[in-house]
């Protein structure tokens, strides 16, 4: 490993708006957190919005500078990439911003039933080929029941569109309330200042010519949740480096 890698691991554990829980403590037992977000940390009683894989924590950190009448945390398993974001909070002293290092998987031994007001999903892996992986499947789902307010928002923002038609098959299959579905959000109308915070990431797909989908929904607590069975068509940039775009002279050249 290296001395830069474990630089920030060793700044991870001396900021105070981190908090680390392997998997081995919460498949025993809940995060000594859970249910005192607001009044242990941010000492308030504002809504709690989480950013579910993270990455280096842009989103988070800019939702929080441009709404301070919320509060955001961004979780990830990496600890080296959300770095970034943990080091602008304390570097700004952002009172509304902190960050989660654990799996998604238990993301119900963090927080308790009902205190999540949103979760956002930025760019996440689609998992073509492993549903119970997928972040907007009806296994998370039924997860972020069990912390989110009953009807609480989620927010789905991707490069893929994989995900995207997977992700709006289900919502309409589940009859889910949806307040936005675009898939192309910066040439429909609806980038507002929430949707214009831009990660390093979605700033390169951009730059190569993707177009951003994003989904905006609801999420009642009744009825139960069914997987849509449908063929849907695989990403194709995605079998290769991500720094890829979906142009067929791309492809060909690699096969030549």
């Amino acid at each position: 490993m290296g001395k830069n890698k474990l630089k920030k691991f060793a700044d991870m554990e001396a900021f105070s708006c981190v908090f680390q829980f392997p998997f081995s403590v919460l498949s025993d037992e809940c995060c000594p957190m859970r249910g005192k977000w607001n009044s242990e940390y941010f000492h308030n009683d504002a809504p709690i919005v989480l950013e579910l894989g993270c990455g280096k924590g842009e989103y988070a950190v800019g939702l929080g500078k441009r709404f301070p009448e919320k509060n955001y945390i961004g979780v990830d398993i990496k600890g080296a990439r959300m770095w970034t974001g943990a080091k602008m909070v304390e570097q700004e002293g952002l009172k509304n911003v902190a960050f989660l290092r654990t799996c998604i998987e238990l993301i119900d031994r963090m927080f308790a039933p009902g205190e999540i007001s949103e979760i956002w999903i930025t760019f996440p892996d689609p998992q073509m080929k492993k549903v119970n992986k997928r972040l907007t499947s009806t296994r998370f789902l039924n997860n972020y029941r069990k912390i989110l307010k009953d009807g609480g928002l989620v927010h789905l923002k991707s490069d893929s569109p994989f995900l995207y038609t997977y992700t709006s098959e289900l919502i309409k299959l589940n009859k889910l309330p949806v307040e936005v579905n675009t898939d192309d959000l910066y040439h429909s109308g609806k980038a507002d200042e929430i949707l214009e915070i831009k990660t390093h990431y979605e700033m390169q797909w951009l730059e190569r010519g993707l177009t951003i989908k994003y989904l905006k929904f609801h999420l009642p607590h009744e009825g139960e949740l069914k997987e849509p069975e449908i063929d849907i068509e695989m990403d194709t940039y995605r079998s290769y480096n991500r720094g890829y775009i979906q142009m067929p002279q791309l492809l060909n050249k690699d096969e030549d």
